[in-house]
């Protein structure tokens, strides 16, 4: 790597990462994820690494315009990552319950996992939070870019999401599933 690229990565990688790890306020984080890719971490929950937990890909979109999003809202909230994951950037997981990811598990640019809608549904609620409900997500799943991951799902061993897709509902295991929202498109 010449000069030029050793500057240009401290300015546009290594600052920028700097200065996400300063603004996060979770302050209870254990383990230590390998980070290509700003990442915030907030909320007053517990989120857990596992080992050899990848965030961020250098030749990948919004590399340098973005960052991930990690939060356990509530004391009682938690996110759980386990080993061997690879985590693209602008990804965001919040969570109000509980958000479990497996072991091996791969996820694209620019998705979302959310254990709850965020607020009340109805207009005088709007103010007042929402049920929760925990996502489960296995081992070995493939999850493509730009896929939401909402409130209640547990997503079986070795699925994959295909680009694009909203899920709902649960996804058996060893099979792919895309679409708004997210059905079955054939078994593994």
């Amino acid at each position: 790597m010449g000069l030029l690229s050793r500057i240009q990565h401290l300015c546009f990688v290594t600052w920028r990462i700097k200065k996400f790890q300063w603004l996060s306020n979770c302050k209870n984080v254990i383990g230590k994820p390998n980070l290509y890719h700003p990442l915030l971490i907030s909320g007053k929950g517990k989120i857990s690494f596992g080992n050899n937990v990848q965030i961020g890909v250098i030749a990948s979109p919004k590399f340098y315009t973005d960052y991930c999003y990690l939060e356990a809202k509530n004391e009682d909230s938690e996110i759980i990552i386990g080993n061997n994951v690879a985590i693209n950037n602008s990804f965001s997981a919040i969570a109000c319950s509980k958000i479990n990811i497996g072991n091996g598990v791969l996820i694209g640019v620019n998705c979302s996992i959310i254990d709850s809608d965020g607020h009340g549904l109805a207009v005088e609620n709007r103010n007042e939070n929402s049920i929760s409900k925990p996502v489960y997500i296995h081992n070995n799943v493939f999850i493509g870019s730009n896929v939401t991951i909402l409130k209640g799902v547990t997503i079986g061993e070795n699925a994959v999401i295909g680009n694009a897709s909203v899920v709902t509902k649960d996804v058996p295991a060893n099979v792919l599933v895309a679409g708004n929202p997210a059905r079955l498109i054939r078994n593994l």
